[in-house]
Order: structure tokens, then sequence, then C-alpha cells
């Protein structure tokens, strides 16, 4: 079967070849009846347009690379299926690259993007200060949005979730139900969402707790890592674990579970992202949601703001507001339940009283 041309589009539509190709094109605004009977025709005869041939006189791929840490990190492909929809919607495609973690595999993969002459990147930085020299070349190329995961101020255009206030919101949920001896399960390393989660954790439990922080164990954002950080947090006796996300909160669940400790009524557990595997979790998980969708419209909007090549002018932030979604994880504990004597309960020094 050959293909389709634009010439037995126009003589099924009765219009010139030029009017199919503005409309198909969309380069020029014509009449509605007439860009209806020029996609009907289209469609009827199964016309496929010709993207190279369209780049090459463009100059204009109608792709964009996305770069992202990680494909098995559950919250990735739900930001992904949203960044595709949001350029979808505007006639353009995705190109798709893991790099495994590694800022150096980050580097390549930007640079194979950009050799197969992407219109614009959106990346997800490995690293907040590894992947920084990468990013910062390819911005002065092509548009260039860091989504979710940042690396530093100034190197381009950022839009991500308010961390400070997702933590935030978990703190004060727990004080709200009688929890004082809270630790942190957390990752390691450089990459701006642990960095951010941790800190965030640091200074709202020093402002709520007598205390302050408790105990802080750090790995990885992976399932493996929760289960383990159940058996060195569990000796200080905490009533709450706050998890640096949601997968580290399930390996966490599934550890107490298998140890025979009661959530939420020994221990209250937390996650952040709200992945589709909470779910599953058993008790179902109070975690923070990202505005995923949000998030993927504003980074492609951000995109269309800054021309290719142009690397002056001041670098856009935007901070996007996450929900606290409370399930059965963090209930409070059942009237009957005992009560726990501290020093935190009986000291002079008195917690504040958060609204629910």
């Amino acid at each position: 079967m050959t293909d389709v041309t634009l010439r037995e589009v126009a003589r099924a539509s009765g219009c010139s070849v030029a009017t199919v190709s503005r409309v198909l094109a969309g380069t020029r605004p014509v009449g509605a009846e007439t860009a209806r009977r020029v996609r009907q025709a289209a469609e009827e005869l199964g016309y496929r347009p010709n993207q190279v041939a369209r780049a090459l006189r463009s100059r204009s791929t109608g792709t964009v690379g996305l770069v992202l840490p990680q494909i098995t990190n559950p919250f990735f492909p739900s930001l992904v299926r949203e960044v595709e929809h949001a350029l979808h919607a505007e006639g353009r495609a995705v190109l798709l690259a893991d790099c495994d973690d590694d800022p150096e595999i980050e580097a390549a993969r930007i640079s194979d993007l950009l050799d197969r002459q992407v219109d614009a990147l959106l990346v997800i930085a490995a690293d907040a200060k590894r992947s920084r020299d990468a990013v910062e070349k390819a911005a002065a190329h092509v548009p260039l949005v860091l989504l979710d995961r940042g690396c530093g101020p100034g190197v381009a255009d950022w839009v991500a979730t308010d961390n400070a206030t997702g933590m935030a919101l978990v703190l004060d949920h727990l004080v709200a139900t009688g929890r004082r001896r809270i630790c942190f399960v957390g990752a390691a390393g450089t990459g701006s969402a642990a960095v951010e989660r941790l800190a965030a954790y640091e200074a709202e439990a020093g402002a709520l707790l007598p205390r302050g922080p408790g105990q802080v164990e750090l790995g990885d954002f992976s399932l493996e890592w929760g289960r383990t950080a159940v058996d060195r947090i569990l000796p200080s006796r905490p009533d709450a674990v706050v998890c640096a996300n949601d997968l580290l909160a399930v390996g966490v669940l599934q550890r107490l579970r298998q140890l025979g400790v009661d959530v939420p009524g020994d221990v209250a557990v937390t996650g952040f992202d709200d992945i589709p595997m909470v779910d599953l979790a058993d008790p179902a998980l109070t975690t923070v949601r990202q505005p995923v969708r949000a998030l993927a419209a504003e980074a492609v909007h951000l995109l269309g703001h800054r021309p290719a090549g142009r690397n002056d002018g001041p670098r856009r932030s935007v901070r996007l507001a996450p929900e606290l979604v409370v399930r059965a994880s963090s209930a409070p504990r059942a009237p009957s339940a005992p009560r726990v004597s501290s020093a935190e309960d009986t000291g002079s020094t008195r917690t504040p009283e958060v609204e629910q």
C-alpha cells in the first residue's frame, strides 16, 4: 500500500494543496468548514504526515527529551505519563531516557538527545551537585526545565513540589494524633528531593517536638532499605516513622507486620508521593500526594517561555502545593490503648497544639 499524498487529500476535500498543507500543519488560520473537510478527507484516506520532511522544513523535530533517574521508581512512570499527555496535546512527542541514578550516564543521555535534535529537554536531575554541569551546558542550547528534582539555583527553570510544606503536613498530623517519638527513614546522597525532605523533617520536628528530631536512618529510595531501617530504629521505641517516599514506607510496613508490630496502634507510618502501589499497602498508607498532573503541565508550559539558544534572563522556580492524604496507617490510637509515659508527656516544655 502506497503512502497517501497531500495532493490526494486535496482532491478528496475539494481544496488546494496549499490549503491542505496549512490545515494539517496548523501554520495559518483556515475557515472551520474547510478545516473540517480537509481533516475528514485525511482521516478517511489514512494520510500520515512525513515528520522527517516537516522537521527539515521547519527545523523543528516536534520532540522533547525527558531524562529521569530510574524508571523502576513507581513515582516516575506516573509523572512521565502526565508529561506525555501534556506534550501530546501540543502536538509534540517524548523521547525517554533512563540514567539509572548515575550522573555520568545522565550526561551521556542528555548528549544523545541533543544529537537527535530534540527541540527541548525535561530533566529529573539524578544528583543536585553532580548533574549541574551537564544540565547547564544543555540549557545553553535548547529550552530546558528541571522537573521534580533540581541541581541548584540559576541552572535552569525548575518545577517541583513544595517538599517542606509536605513534610510539615505530615508532622502536624502526627503530633495532632499524639505521636511524640518520631523517627525518619530517607535516602542518603545529594538528590534534591532527599535533601529537602530530610531538612524539612529536621526543621519541623525541631519546632514541634520537645526533644527535637528522633532517630534518622538514610539509605536509598527502595523497599529493601525501608525493611532494613526498621531493625535499626525499633530499639529507640518510636511511635511514628516518617518516610521520605512511599517505597520506603511500604518496606517499613512490610517489616513491621513481619515482626508483629501493630500499625498504627504501636507505630504510625507515613510516606511521600502517593504512588499507585500504596493501594496495596496493609494498612492503607497515609502519604503526601504530589500534584503530578500540575507538575507536568507547568513544566511543559515553561518550556515554551525560553527560546532555544537563550541562556540569559532570570531562572524561574515554581513550587506546587502538595496534599496530605490521611489513611489507616496513621490513625489515632484507640481510646483503650495504653499510653506510654515519657519525658515529653510530663516535662515542662509544652508541645504546640495542631489543628487537624
